[in-house]
């Protein structure tokens, strides 16, 4: 069995040798270098070849973000996992680093004692050092299923006639999330004529910062939601860390409702719940997206959507950071389209500009 070769840089030499307990105790993991700054890891990694790398930002010589700038362009697929601090700046960086191209990140372990904190870091990182692994060792193997094969055997049929034109878009997304909804968002113009939800697994901290950062890089208002607003046409907002979305009417007003209800499938912001509230509130009008991510959050609430009559669209495989979530959708026959993230916001712009069909309730 090929094992996983991974690269630890780290200036910590605490970190570096935490990862290092965490990582080997996995016979499917080697550890095949660390280095105390990113300028050493520049030099590893033609050297070392490996096939994923976790990554410090704040270090000297050359930080996290100096190394991706650096890489990005001679290693583009290479997965690189932040390892940040869960602080107000931990969260900036991460976020920076996200916008250079690292794959995901996984909060420092928080707990006191160095075996805690061995077996924390070993439950956060393995499944995605292990998911990107696949994912790089499917995409060398045969051809994934043609997105319109998978699209084609949709199980809930599709009402005669037109499709209806939504009058919400909820998307749900977690691994690889935040680059995808940076381009996916930033395609939608000014004139955008649809409230859009987002769920984006992140915790508390950096959601914030994730809202702001995709308003700077669309032409549409971008916030994190609060409990209690109003839903507007052409205003995005995400839910906020640790709070599930859902949308609900106050005599005429739609509103945006906060709860700290039970997580589901272990994420609290989930995107089930906030899906199901589209569809009981939209009905045919709910339009769900569902981008990159690990596991099989939104399964529940793309079946409430389509359930509904409202429309269902995911990301393809080959364009995702991990398959999961979107693939979960897929494969249960409940994607009326299976797009890759370029064509996701074209789709949506025909369906938001069409006429005729039905309405929404």
């Amino acid at each position: 069995m090929k094992r996983i070769r991974v690269l630890v840089i780290d200036d910590s030499v605490t970190v570096r040798q935490l990862l290092v307990d965490a990582l080997s105790a996995d016979p499917e993991v080697h550890v095949v270098g660390t280095a105390p700054n990113g300028a050493l890891g520049v030099t590893l990694l033609p050297r070392l070849v490996p096939d994923v790398v976790v990554l410090d930002v704040d270090m000297p010589v050359m930080d996290g973000l100096a190394f991706l700038q650096r890489v990005r362009p001679a290693w583009p697929k290479l997965p690189i996992i932040v390892f940040s601090t869960h602080t107000t700046h931990g969260a900036e960086t991460t976020l920076q680093a996200m916008w250079f191209g690292a794959t995901d990140y996984v909060a420092k372990p928080s707990a006191s004692d160095f075996e805690s904190a061995v077996q924390q870091a070993r439950r956060d990182l393995l499944p995605r050092i292990k998911a990107f692994a696949r994912r790089d060792a499917a995409a060398a193997g045969p051809a994934p299923p043609r997105a319109g094969a998978l699209a084609a055997s949709a199980g809930p049929p599709a009402s005669p006639g037109p499709a209806p034109r939504p009058t919400v878009v909820a998307i749900g997304a977690s691994t690889g999330g935040p680059r995808a909804l940076a381009e996916l968002l930033g395609a939608l113009p000014a004139d955008f004529p649809l409230p859009v939800l987002i769920v984006q697994h992140m915790p508390p901290l950096f959601t914030r910062h994730l809202a702001d950062g995709l308003s700077a890089q669309c032409e549409l208002p971008v916030l994190e939601a609060g409990h209690g607003a109003t839903l507007e046409p052409g205003t995005i907002w995400v839910a906020p860390g640790d709070h599930h979305l859902t949308v609900g009417r106050d005599g005429p007003q739609l509103r945006l409702w906060l709860d700290q209800g039970p997580p589901e499938n272990a994420c609290r912001p989930s995107v089930n719940p906030l899906f199901r509230s589209v569809a009981d509130v939209f009905g045919h009008g709910a339009l769900g997206v569902v981008l990159t991510g690990m596991g099989q959050d939104g399964l529940d609430g793309a079946s409430r959507i389509r359930a509904a009559r409202g429309q269902v669209i995911v990301q393809d495989e080959p364009s995702s950071v991990v398959w999961g979530m979107p693939g979960a959708i897929a494969r249960a026959g409940l994607a009326d389209k299976v797009l890759p993230l370029a064509s996701i916001a074209p789709e949506i712009l025909v369906r938001a500009h069409r006429s005729g069909g039905r309405r929404a309730a």
